[in-house]
């Protein structure tokens, strides 16, 4: 009775209908994603209200920082995903077991790795990035309180990893519904009650990844089967850690130069002073509602197209993806236009400053009315990887996104007459067009390459 309700969490995505059985998946995730968002952004709103304009510009301008250093690891959880739904469609108990075993083993040292890294070098790193004198002291203090949570941070995001992987999305929309509740209530009391600015948000985010973590983990002890997490079990199986990191090393590595290129981005927005950091650490902050509802459907892609690989039901693939970018396209173009249309309101919450209001608007008319393409490019990359292909869109998002981005900034943002702010966002939507014809041209590619090795294998 219990394996059965333990199983409605679980989904067949390799039957039925795609697009039904993708908005089910999806949304459970939209709404974790948005709620594991706004850790950061209640971080931003409380210290911007309560604080004032420096600790807001310390906490936002941190993002791109703490992505560059995470990503890596994070990709690695991509490569469990993909792993996971391949063993989970193909119905390899053993393989399954081993894999969950060893990722959630690779999300501890990961994260271990990433607290002493990101603590010792936080200062040395924002200096590098030229950050504003005055906010130089808060957003170290912010980002080394913040990297102490990266060992929860991992676990949790390795632990959802898998459970997306075999359809569950629900499960951990109701553990960061209840982490995000007391990261709220722990900034308020923190930053108004006691009066501790960017340590306050910083200590609350990291109690509240470790509450999500621990109820992940539990989850996963108390599964049924193949996918029940066991400690006596963790250790690393050589043949699966060397899957995971052959797809999930090239997504990582392609997750830090993508962080890398808006860290170079980052800086050369800090030379524009604190007011202009703090617009547009509150536009980005608002446009990443977007994206993360635009990142569901690349997650649903890459799980749903992973499973079908497994069970061998190749010819759903490209309908998985036509569902995807349909499905993208209207959530970025709605979001994405109704963040420059309500802006102005949404900017205000963060920020009672008229000056970084406009900064923050300068920035939503170029990037967010255009988002939509982001969306449309990762979702490439999600079927992609989802097929095996980790190393070619990682290939071709380095050239075509971030390659170009720095390519831009030495060359277009150098002339005097270019030298704005409103140059560098350009640099985006730009390089989301290149980079989404040349994901498209290797998809088709890859298809034929498909077709070609099944026709030899049955001749």
């Amino acid at each position: 009775m219990k394996e059965k309700q333990e199983k409605r969490y679980e989904m067949d995505m390799c039957s039925g209908p795609i697009l039904r059985k993708m908005l089910i998946f999806t949304l459970p995730l939209v709404c974790s994603s948005i709620l594991q968002l706004l850790f950061n952004a209640a971080d931003i709103v409380v210290v911007g209200r309560f604080a004032g304009d420096h600790s807001l510009a310390a906490v936002g301008s941190n993002g791109a920082l703490i992505n560059l250093l995470t990503n890596l690891f994070i990709g690695l959880s991509v490569g469990a995903n993909v792993l996971t739904g391949l063993c989970y469609g193909a119905k390899k108990e053993k393989d399954l077991s081993e894999t969950v075993h060893t990722a959630m083993l690779l999300s501890v040292f990961s994260g271990i790795f990433l607290a002493i890294g990101g603590f010792f070098s936080a200062r040395l790193i924002l200096t590098w990035m030229q950050a504003p004198p005055e906010v130089l002291d808060l957003a170290t203090l912010y980002l080394k309180i913040y990297f102490l949570g990266m060992p929860a941070t991992m676990i949790y995001n390795f632990g959802s990893a898998i459970l997306r992987a075999v359809g569950d999305t629900k499960r951990p929309l109701f553990y960061l519904s209840g982490a995000g509740v007391i990261n709220v209530v722990l900034n308020l009391i923190f930053v108004i009650q006691f009066k501790m600015d960017v340590a306050g948000v910083a200590t609350a985010t990291v109690i509240s990844e470790c509450i999500s973590a621990a109820l992940v983990v539990r989850c996963l002890m108390r599964e049924e089967g193949a996918m029940k997490l066991m400690p006596r079990k963790l250790r690393i199986h050589k043949d699966k850690l060397l899957r995971i990191l052959r797809i999930g090393i090239p997504a990582g590595v392609q997750g830090m130069i993508f962080s890398l290129a808006n860290v170079m981005i980052q800086s050369s927005i800090n030379l524009f002073g604190a007011t202009v950091v703090a617009g547009n650490s509150a536009a980005a902050n608002i446009e990443g509602f977007v994206y993360v509802a635009m990142n569901a459907f690349h997650q649903a892609t890459l799980s749903f197209t992973s499973q079908n690989m497994g069970a061998g039901q190749y010819k759903r693939i490209n309908r998985i993806l036509f569902s995807g970018q349909v499905c993208v396209l209207i959530v970025g173009l709605v979001l994405g236009n109704a963040c420059v249309l309500f802006g102005n309101q949404l900017l205000s919450v963060y920020s009672s400053s008229a000056e970084v209001i406009g900064a923050g608007m300068n920035r939503l008319r170029v990037i967010a009315s255009t988002y939509a393409l982001c969306g449309m490019m990762d979702v490439m990359v999600g079927s992609l990887r989802g097929i095996g292909y980790s190393v070619l869109p990682m290939i071709v998002s380095l050239i075509g996104a971030c390659g170009l981005r720095l390519v831009w900034l030495a060359t277009i943002f150098q002339i005097p007459e270019f030298h704005t702010v409103q140059t560098i966002y350009i640099s985006y939507p730009i390089s989301w067009v290149i980079t989404l014809a040349a994901h498209i041209i290797c998809f088709i590619w890859a298809r034929k390459h498909m077709k070609k090795q099944r026709k030899a294998v049955d001749e």
